[in-house]
Protein backbone atom coordinates (compact mmCIF):
# COMPACT_ATOMS: atom_id res chain seq x y z
CA UNK A 1 0.00 0.00 0.00
CA UNK A 2 1.51 3.40 -0.94
CA UNK A 3 1.94 6.16 1.57
CA UNK A 4 -0.91 8.71 1.55
CA UNK A 5 -0.30 11.75 -0.63
CA UNK A 6 0.68 14.92 1.18
CA UNK A 7 -1.68 17.89 1.14
CA UNK A 8 -0.61 20.98 -0.85
CA UNK A 9 -0.93 24.46 0.65
CA UNK A 10 0.12 28.05 0.05
CA UNK A 11 1.47 29.54 3.30
CA UNK A 12 1.06 33.30 3.48
CA UNK A 13 3.95 35.06 5.21
CA UNK A 14 4.56 38.74 5.88
CA UNK A 15 5.75 39.68 2.36
CA UNK A 16 5.55 36.46 0.34
CA UNK A 17 3.86 33.10 -0.03
CA UNK A 18 5.50 29.68 0.33
CA UNK A 19 4.26 26.58 -1.47
CA UNK A 20 4.11 23.65 0.95
CA UNK A 21 3.81 19.98 0.14
CA UNK A 22 5.60 19.71 -3.19
CA UNK A 23 8.81 19.02 -1.28
CA UNK A 24 9.70 19.08 2.40
CA UNK A 25 11.06 22.41 3.61
CA UNK A 26 13.92 22.50 6.11
CA UNK A 27 13.82 24.98 8.99
CA UNK A 28 17.22 25.43 10.62
CA UNK A 29 17.27 26.04 14.37
CA UNK A 30 19.21 29.15 15.43
CA UNK A 31 19.27 29.34 19.22
CA UNK A 32 20.92 32.41 20.73
CA UNK A 33 20.49 31.15 24.27
CA UNK A 34 22.94 30.08 26.96
CA UNK A 35 20.67 27.27 28.19
CA UNK A 36 18.88 25.42 25.36
CA UNK A 37 18.88 21.64 25.85
CA UNK A 38 20.99 20.82 22.79
CA UNK A 39 23.09 23.80 21.76
CA UNK A 40 22.82 26.27 24.60
CA UNK A 41 25.73 28.68 24.49
CA UNK A 42 27.11 27.37 21.20
CA UNK A 43 25.92 30.34 19.20
CA UNK A 44 25.27 32.85 21.95
CA UNK A 45 28.02 35.05 23.34
CA UNK A 46 27.03 38.42 24.74
CA UNK A 47 30.51 39.73 24.00
CA UNK A 48 30.68 38.68 20.35
CA UNK A 49 27.00 38.60 19.35
CA UNK A 50 25.76 38.52 16.70
CA UNK A 51 28.77 37.36 14.66
CA UNK A 52 28.86 33.73 15.80
CA UNK A 53 25.12 33.26 15.39
CA UNK A 54 25.09 34.88 11.95
CA UNK A 55 27.97 32.69 10.78
CA UNK A 56 26.05 29.59 11.82
CA UNK A 57 22.89 30.87 10.13
CA UNK A 58 24.72 31.43 6.86
CA UNK A 59 26.20 27.94 7.06
CA UNK A 60 22.72 26.45 7.50
CA UNK A 61 21.36 28.43 4.55
CA UNK A 62 24.26 27.26 2.39
CA UNK A 63 23.66 23.62 3.39
CA UNK A 64 19.99 23.36 2.52
CA UNK A 65 17.90 25.38 4.99
CA UNK A 66 14.84 26.99 3.43
CA UNK A 67 13.97 28.91 6.58
CA UNK A 68 15.66 29.82 9.87
CA UNK A 69 13.97 29.76 13.28
CA UNK A 70 15.62 32.30 15.59
CA UNK A 71 14.99 31.92 19.32
CA UNK A 72 16.30 33.75 22.37
CA UNK A 73 14.55 31.92 25.21
CA UNK A 74 14.88 28.27 26.14
CA UNK A 75 11.73 26.18 26.64
CA UNK A 76 13.49 23.13 28.09
CA UNK A 77 11.81 21.59 31.17
CA UNK A 78 12.24 23.89 34.17
CA UNK A 79 13.51 26.79 32.06
CA UNK A 80 13.52 30.27 33.58
CA UNK A 81 11.30 32.79 31.82
CA UNK A 82 13.03 35.88 30.42
CA UNK A 83 11.72 39.40 30.26
CA UNK A 84 10.87 40.60 26.77
CA UNK A 85 13.72 43.11 26.99
CA UNK A 86 16.23 40.32 27.65
CA UNK A 87 14.82 38.18 24.85
CA UNK A 88 14.88 41.04 22.35
CA UNK A 89 18.44 41.98 23.31
CA UNK A 90 19.49 38.51 22.19
CA UNK A 91 17.50 38.07 19.00
CA UNK A 92 17.13 41.49 17.39
CA UNK A 93 20.86 42.16 16.73
CA UNK A 94 21.14 38.72 15.10
CA UNK A 95 18.00 39.25 13.02
CA UNK A 96 19.15 42.67 11.82
CA UNK A 97 22.65 41.44 10.97
CA UNK A 98 21.28 38.42 9.13
CA UNK A 99 18.91 40.60 7.13
CA UNK A 100 21.91 42.68 6.03
CA UNK A 101 23.88 39.58 5.02
CA UNK A 102 21.01 37.68 3.35
CA UNK A 103 18.13 40.11 2.79
CA UNK A 104 15.98 37.51 1.01
CA UNK A 105 16.32 34.82 3.69
CA UNK A 106 13.10 33.69 5.38
CA UNK A 107 13.36 34.10 9.14
CA UNK A 108 10.97 32.86 11.81
CA UNK A 109 11.07 34.28 15.33
CA UNK A 110 10.62 31.60 17.99
CA UNK A 111 8.81 33.45 20.78
CA UNK A 112 5.67 33.33 22.89
CA UNK A 113 5.84 37.05 23.70
CA UNK A 114 3.64 39.30 21.56
CA UNK A 115 5.94 42.29 22.11
CA UNK A 116 8.94 40.36 20.75
CA UNK A 117 6.92 39.07 17.82
CA UNK A 118 5.93 42.62 16.90
CA UNK A 119 9.49 43.95 17.01
CA UNK A 120 10.91 40.98 15.11
CA UNK A 121 8.38 41.22 12.31
CA UNK A 122 9.07 44.95 12.05
CA UNK A 123 12.80 44.11 11.78
CA UNK A 124 12.17 41.75 8.85
CA UNK A 125 11.08 38.36 10.17
CA UNK A 126 8.38 36.65 8.10
CA UNK A 127 7.00 34.13 10.61
CA UNK A 128 6.23 33.86 14.33
CA UNK A 129 6.67 30.40 15.84
CA UNK A 130 4.79 30.33 19.16
CA UNK A 131 5.31 27.09 21.09
CA UNK A 132 2.32 27.88 23.28
CA UNK A 133 -0.05 28.41 20.35
CA UNK A 134 -1.01 31.78 21.82
CA UNK A 135 -1.76 30.48 25.32
CA UNK A 136 1.08 32.09 27.27
CA UNK A 137 0.50 35.69 26.13
CA UNK A 138 -3.10 36.79 25.77
CA UNK A 139 -2.10 39.42 23.22
CA UNK A 140 -0.32 37.04 20.84
CA UNK A 141 -3.12 35.89 18.52
CA UNK A 142 -4.48 39.39 17.97
CA UNK A 143 -0.92 40.60 17.38
CA UNK A 144 -0.37 37.91 14.74
CA UNK A 145 -3.60 38.85 13.03
CA UNK A 146 -2.55 42.50 12.93
CA UNK A 147 0.97 41.67 11.72
CA UNK A 148 -0.42 39.52 8.87
CA UNK A 149 2.65 37.28 9.05
CA UNK A 150 3.08 33.53 8.93
CA UNK A 151 2.28 31.77 12.20
CA UNK A 152 3.24 28.38 13.63
CA UNK A 153 0.95 27.29 16.46
CA UNK A 154 2.05 24.38 18.63
CA UNK A 155 0.01 22.09 20.86
CA UNK A 156 1.55 22.39 24.32
CA UNK A 157 0.44 20.63 27.48
CA UNK A 158 1.21 22.84 30.48
CA UNK A 159 4.36 24.91 30.92
CA UNK A 160 8.08 24.07 31.17
CA UNK A 161 7.84 24.48 34.94
CA UNK A 162 5.11 21.80 35.09
CA UNK A 163 6.39 19.17 32.66
CA UNK A 164 8.51 17.17 35.11
CA UNK A 165 5.59 16.62 37.49
CA UNK A 166 2.69 16.13 35.06
CA UNK A 167 0.66 12.95 35.23
CA UNK A 168 1.55 10.36 32.61
CA UNK A 169 -0.56 10.00 29.48
CA UNK A 170 -1.90 6.64 28.34
CA UNK A 171 -1.07 5.72 24.75
CA UNK A 172 -4.65 6.18 23.60
CA UNK A 173 -4.85 9.62 25.23
CA UNK A 174 -2.05 11.25 23.26
CA UNK A 175 -3.49 11.81 19.79
CA UNK A 176 -6.95 12.89 21.01
CA UNK A 177 -5.16 15.44 23.22
CA UNK A 178 -3.07 16.71 20.32
CA UNK A 179 -5.97 16.82 17.89
CA UNK A 180 -8.30 18.62 20.28
CA UNK A 181 -5.56 21.01 21.40
CA UNK A 182 -4.60 21.97 17.86
CA UNK A 183 -8.23 22.26 16.86
CA UNK A 184 -8.88 24.62 19.76
CA UNK A 185 -5.82 26.74 18.94
CA UNK A 186 -6.85 26.89 15.29
CA UNK A 187 -10.34 28.07 16.23
CA UNK A 188 -8.96 30.65 18.66
CA UNK A 189 -6.59 31.99 16.00
CA UNK A 190 -9.38 32.38 13.48
CA UNK A 191 -11.57 34.08 16.09
CA UNK A 192 -8.72 36.55 16.71
CA UNK A 193 -8.60 37.40 13.01
CA UNK A 194 -5.86 35.18 11.57
CA UNK A 195 -6.50 33.90 8.07
CA UNK A 196 -6.21 30.15 7.61
CA UNK A 197 -3.52 30.76 4.99
CA UNK A 198 -1.28 32.23 7.70
CA UNK A 199 -1.32 29.15 9.93
CA UNK A 200 0.93 26.07 10.21
CA UNK A 201 0.38 23.59 13.06
CA UNK A 202 2.95 21.73 15.19
CA UNK A 203 1.96 18.70 17.34
CA UNK A 204 4.58 19.67 19.93
CA UNK A 205 6.76 16.63 20.50
CA UNK A 206 8.24 16.86 23.99
CA UNK A 207 6.05 19.77 25.03
CA UNK A 208 4.11 18.14 27.83
CA UNK A 209 4.67 14.66 26.37
CA UNK A 210 7.32 12.53 28.06
CA UNK A 211 9.47 9.88 26.38
CA UNK A 212 7.21 7.11 24.96
CA UNK A 213 4.22 9.48 24.93
CA UNK A 214 5.68 11.02 21.76
CA UNK A 215 5.53 7.86 19.64
CA UNK A 216 1.73 7.83 19.19
CA UNK A 217 2.11 11.26 17.58
CA UNK A 218 4.75 10.03 15.18
CA UNK A 219 2.92 6.82 14.30
CA UNK A 220 -0.42 8.61 13.76
CA UNK A 221 0.87 11.87 12.28
CA UNK A 222 -1.26 11.41 9.16
CA UNK A 223 -4.37 12.01 11.31
CA UNK A 224 -3.42 15.68 11.50
CA UNK A 225 -4.43 16.01 7.85
CA UNK A 226 -8.00 16.22 9.11
CA UNK A 227 -7.22 19.72 10.41
CA UNK A 228 -6.55 20.88 6.83
CA UNK A 229 -3.42 22.85 7.72
CA UNK A 230 0.29 22.29 6.97
CA UNK A 231 2.33 20.44 9.61
CA UNK A 232 5.68 21.41 11.10
CA UNK A 233 7.54 18.56 12.78
CA UNK A 234 10.30 19.03 15.35
CA UNK A 235 11.92 15.92 16.82
CA UNK A 236 15.52 17.04 16.35
CA UNK A 237 17.83 15.61 19.06
CA UNK A 238 14.96 15.22 21.52
CA UNK A 239 15.19 13.14 24.66
CA UNK A 240 12.58 10.54 23.74
CA UNK A 241 14.79 9.46 20.82
CA UNK A 242 17.81 9.12 23.10
CA UNK A 243 15.78 7.11 25.62
CA UNK A 244 14.75 4.61 22.93
CA UNK A 245 18.34 4.19 21.75
CA UNK A 246 19.52 3.60 25.31
CA UNK A 247 16.94 0.82 25.77
CA UNK A 248 17.79 -1.03 22.54
CA UNK A 249 19.19 -4.43 23.51
CA UNK A 250 21.46 -4.69 20.48
CA UNK A 251 23.09 -1.37 21.41
CA UNK A 252 23.75 -2.27 25.05
CA UNK A 253 27.50 -2.45 24.53
CA UNK A 254 27.51 0.91 22.77
CA UNK A 255 25.42 3.05 25.10
CA UNK A 256 25.44 0.92 28.30
CA UNK A 257 21.86 1.94 29.06
CA UNK A 258 22.61 5.67 29.07
CA UNK A 259 20.90 8.03 26.62
CA UNK A 260 23.42 9.41 24.13
CA UNK A 261 24.17 13.14 24.43
CA UNK A 262 22.26 15.56 22.25
CA UNK A 263 25.01 15.81 19.63
CA UNK A 264 24.95 12.01 19.14
CA UNK A 265 21.29 11.69 18.15
CA UNK A 266 21.55 12.40 14.42
CA UNK A 267 20.68 8.89 13.21
CA UNK A 268 17.63 8.72 15.45
CA UNK A 269 16.54 12.19 14.37
CA UNK A 270 16.87 11.21 10.72
CA UNK A 271 14.70 8.13 11.23
CA UNK A 272 12.00 10.21 12.92
CA UNK A 273 12.19 12.86 10.20
CA UNK A 274 11.70 10.36 7.37
CA UNK A 275 8.76 8.77 9.16
CA UNK A 276 7.22 12.22 9.66
CA UNK A 277 7.53 13.13 5.99
CA UNK A 278 5.90 9.85 4.98
CA UNK A 279 3.17 10.69 7.49
CA UNK A 280 2.48 14.05 5.89
CA UNK A 281 4.81 16.61 7.51
CA UNK A 282 5.53 19.67 5.38
CA UNK A 283 8.39 21.29 7.33
CA UNK A 284 11.17 19.79 9.45
CA UNK A 285 12.65 21.92 12.24
CA UNK A 286 16.21 20.67 12.73
CA UNK A 287 19.65 21.36 14.17
CA UNK A 288 21.53 19.38 11.49
CA UNK A 289 20.43 20.90 8.20
CA UNK A 290 22.28 19.00 5.48
CA UNK A 291 21.47 15.49 6.78
CA UNK A 292 17.81 16.50 7.11
CA UNK A 293 17.73 17.94 3.60
CA UNK A 294 19.31 14.79 2.14
CA UNK A 295 16.93 12.49 4.02
CA UNK A 296 13.98 14.65 2.94
CA UNK A 297 15.01 14.38 -0.70
CA UNK A 298 14.73 10.58 -0.49
CA UNK A 299 11.47 10.62 1.45
CA UNK A 300 9.98 13.13 -0.99
CA UNK A 301 10.94 10.90 -3.88
CA UNK A 302 9.17 7.97 -2.19
CA UNK A 303 6.04 10.09 -1.79
CA UNK A 304 6.22 11.19 -5.42
CA UNK A 305 6.29 7.56 -6.55
CA UNK A 306 3.15 6.82 -4.58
Amino acid sequence: MPFPSRQIFDWRLRTRTLALGHRTLIMGILNVTPDSFSDGGHFYDAASAPERAVAHALEMLDHGADLLDLGGESTRPGATTLSTDEEQARVLPVLEALRRERPYSIISIDTFHAATAKRAIKAGAEIVNDVSGGLWDAAMLTTLANLRCGAVLMQTRGTPQEWRTQAALATDEVMPLVMSGLGERLAAAQAAGLALEQIVLDPGLGFGKRLEENYPILSHLSELARLQRPILFGASRKGFLAHTIAQASNLAAVHQGAPPPSNARLNATTAANVAAILGGAHILRVHDVQPAAEAAAIADRILAEG
